[in-house]
């Protein structure tokens, strides 16, 4: 039998003792379940029946497996016979196999000034390409600073550039919105 939990005793007034349960894991199982009545799954997973829980148990350690808690909100709560270990393991190796598979899309920036000049401006587009085509999104940020500011308008053209000339694989998720000191769109690859 797995024992997943740690007691100890704190001193209370008057001499009396409390035992309390800190719970390593989520699930309840074993002699953590104090559940009157609960309906049981057997190690092959046929149902049981509801039974108390004492029964359940007597159930599991004949087996010489482990009565875990799976759903606790059920009426009766639902509990199974099985070897807590090898579930952790299964579970774990799923999480890592459901995460392998999962593919996070990430935010680059590429940062331009009003008065860019034109191979500056291509060499941020090819940048701004490798990524879109590894699947990032990519922010544009037309940066101002100083006297800059009185000019914002006339250099939104250059968001609207840059746009233009990723269009084959790039489509503009966030329109160009004015954000402080600076004007900034999104790009994300086409599908």
């Amino acid at each position: 039998m797995n024992i997943h939990s740690f007691f100890y005793v704190t001193q209370l007034p008057k001499g009396i003792h409390l035992w309390r349960c800190t719970t390593i894991s989520d699930l309840m199982i074993n002699e953590q379940i104090r559940d009157r009545e609960v309906r049981l799954i057997g190690e092959n997973g046929e149902q049981l029946g509801v039974m108390s829980s004492r029964e359940a148990m007597k159930l599991a350690q004949e087996a010489e497996l482990d009565l875990v808690k799976i759903a606790p909100t059920a009426k009766p709560p639902v509990c199974k016979i099985i070897d807590y270990g090898k579930f952790k393991y299964e579970q774990t190796r799923r999480d890592k196999e459901a995460k392998k598979k999962q593919k996070t899309v990430e935010l680059k920036e590429v940062r331009l000034s009003p008065n860019i000049e034109a191979n500056d401006l291509n060499t941020k587009m090819t940048n701004a390409r490798k990524f879109i085509s590894k699947g990032n999104k990519v922010k544009i940020t037309l940066r101002f600073r100083g006297r800059e500011m009185a000019h914002m308008n006339q250099s939104r053209h250059i968001l609207d550039d840059f746009a233009k000339a990723l269009e084959d694989i790039a489509v503009v998720e966030k329109p160009s919105k004015l954000e402080g000191r600076s004007i900034s769109m999104v790009l994300t690859e086409k599908r």
